[in-house]
């Protein structure tokens, strides 16, 4: 749920050298026309990254789809990764999300530039914040000058409120007692979890039902998706899953079950790598947008470290190949790294079990994977 930025982290995790040295690798067969040398590269990539494990997906013209990873899905049972695996997928929840507004406003029940106080009349009004002043597109892209509810001291105990359920709209109340974010750059962007609470709060009051339902109904069924799936109060993965793993205390924690009900609309779909692949294809290839909206999802801000965010998208550039994508990183340690290309062609996925990994290794098996499938 949570932002990171894609920068190499020391590798701290308490896993024997033995499983980390050489984690096992899986693939589906690919077919004759592709060409397998970047997928081979970015797997002994990958094999090096030292996280527990790492479940890949790939759509690309000549290679089709392809599932894989590398590493162990279970470090207890020895179960190697095949690619089938289930995970949270944190942040990347903000595209499907900003999807299901961006077709509201394709029908014209939500306008971009109306106010939050618009739809949910009188929530926000406070010394600090103040619904009329705040837009529907503000809140996709992280401009609204709303704080993170999870920045609240609450929060400080990552383990306190493990079991707990949280209503979206109680996190919202919660931010709005917090000072204003510090430090923005001029074009305003601070990421904020609440905010997506927020455009949840908005669908559900536009449509009578709740972001959940809408994004089954409009994204899920139509793509026929049917390993992604909003886990409400589950605790627990559906099989088989991808276990997260941290490291606390100087010990190696399993800590993939996990109530994740606070996230709602920012950060609590569970998918597997061939389904989020799928719906990036479908979102960038024009499927779920009609092209004038896909074309606003794609205006972008600065972020302030170097990147560009649009409307749930984050806009990456790589020797002059653009990619789209969102990054995810859940509490429970999952974490999600994904990259296609701007209209649908290339797409990857990638879902990693571990809180800490070398994320240059990771991100640059992703950039080759992108760069030259074809």
């Amino acid at each position: 749920m949570r932002r990171t930025k894609r920068l190499a982290l020391a590798l701290t995790l308490a896993i024997s050298t033995s499983v980390l040295a050489a984690p096992a690798v899986s693939a589906t067969t690919a077919t004759p026309r592709c060409d397998t040398r970047p997928l081979q590269s970015a797997l002994k990539s990958l094999r090096g990254a030292g996280a527990s494990g790492i479940s890949m997906a790939i759509e690309s013209p000549r290679c089709g789809a392809w599932k894989g990873g590398a590493g162990l899905a279970d470090l207890l049972d020895h179960r190697p990764v095949t690619g089938d695996e289930h995970s949270r997928i944190a942040s990347d929840t903000k595209a499907w999300v900003a999807t299901v507004v961006l077709q509201l406003t394709a029908e014209g029940r939500i306008r971009l530039d109306d106010s939050v106080d618009h739809y949910l009349p009188g929530l926000i009004r406070t010394e600090h914040y103040d619904g009329r002043r705040i837009t529907v597109r503000q809140l996709l892209q992280h401009t609204s000058g709303l704080p993170d509810y999870l920045d609240a001291p609450y929060w400080e105990d990552e383990t306190a409120h493990r079991w707990e359920h949280f209503e979206p709209l109680w996190t919202v109340r919660q931010a709005l007692e917090l000072p204003p974010p510090t430090g923005r750059p001029a074009s305003g962007f601070s990421y904020s979890n609440t905010n997506y609470n927020l455009a949840g709060l908005i669908v559900s009051k536009v449509t009578g039902h709740s972001i959940a339902t809408e994004i089954r109904q409009r994204i899920i069924r139509p793509l026929g998706l049917r390993h992604t799936s909003w886990p409400g109060d589950r605790t627990t993965l559906p099989s088989p899953e991808l276990r997260a793993y941290v490291e606390r205390g100087g010990k190696l924690r399993d800590w993939t079950d996990w109530n994740v009900s606070g996230s709602d609309a920012s950060g609590a779909l569970v998918s597997t790598a061939s389904d989020v692949t799928a719906f990036w294809t479908a979102l960038m290839g024009g499927r779920l947008l009609p092209a004038a909206q896909l074309a606003e999802m794609k205006r972008t801000v600065p972020d302030g470290e170097g990147g560009r965010y649009g409307l749930g998208v984050e806009r990456y550039e790589q020797k002059g190949l653009v990619t789209w994508g969102h990054s995810g990183f859940m509490e429970t340690g999952h974490k999600l790294r994904n990259a296609v290309t701007g209209n649908g062609s290339r797409s990857v996925t990638l879902l990693v079990g571990s809180e800490e990994f070398d994320e240059n290794k990771v991100d640059a098996a992703l950039a080759r994977l992108i760069r030259d499938l074809r």
